[in-house]
């Protein structure tokens, strides 16, 4: 798994961060530079989840009024203030995907199916990308969330746990089980 400095940070980063979170507690107009840190990885996180890009605007929109609106809850964990953002995109996309029966999107590329196969230690052929896409597809929507998080956004397991509220240990619990799913019906469909 490949290190990616958009979801880790620094112990220097996230105290500089929590200095700008405590400011905007304080005043509103201080929480620009959160907005304007996530907005982008807010935007892709939703956007993935879905295929109208109007849509996806407005439900990262209303991410950020819910994180303004509610930021004197927020406590730090260790974590980036992302976490926190994606717990909250994570159910206005699920709220979204309730209340108006959407159909669920997964954008996924070559190389975020090789990584799923490496890590299930099956040899990867691109010819079975579409049978792997439609398994992922067809996964709960937990364990379809938990496979995005790891393998196409590169979250580690600590970030993951923080999003989606559960402890590492059972996210990496959660994941080891999702993967051994998949490696059994990979492993039938090659038969």
């Amino acid at each position: 798994m490949n290190f990616n400095p958009r979801y880790h940070h620094t112990t220097t980063q996230l105290q500089d961060e929590q200095l700008i979170i405590e400011a905007a507690k304080q005043n509103p107009e201080h929480f620009g530079p959160i907005y304007d840190k996530y907005y982008k990885q807010i935007f892709g996180y939703v956007y993935q989840r879905m295929d109208c890009k109007d849509t996806a605007f407005d439900v990262t929109a209303q991410v950020f009024l819910k994180a303004l609106t509610n930021l004197n809850r927020y406590e730090f964990k260790g974590v980036p203030f992302a976490s926190w953002l994606f717990r909250i995109a994570h159910s206005e996309v699920m709220q979204l995907f309730r209340d108006q029966k959407n159909k669920r999107a997964v954008n996924a590329d070559v190389g975020d199916m090789k990584n799923i196969y490496e890590e299930v230690q099956e040899p990867f052929f691109e010819e079975y990308i579409p049978a792997l896409q439609k398994m992922i597809k067809d996964l709960p929507e937990e364990d379809l969330q938990m496979i995005e998080m790891r393998f196409f956004e590169q979250r580690p397991f600590k970030e993951i746990a923080e999003i989606l509220n559960i402890t590492e240990n059972n996210a990496k619990v959660r994941m080891y089980r999702i993967l051994e799913r998949l490696k059994k019906t990979i492993t039938n469909y090659k038969i």
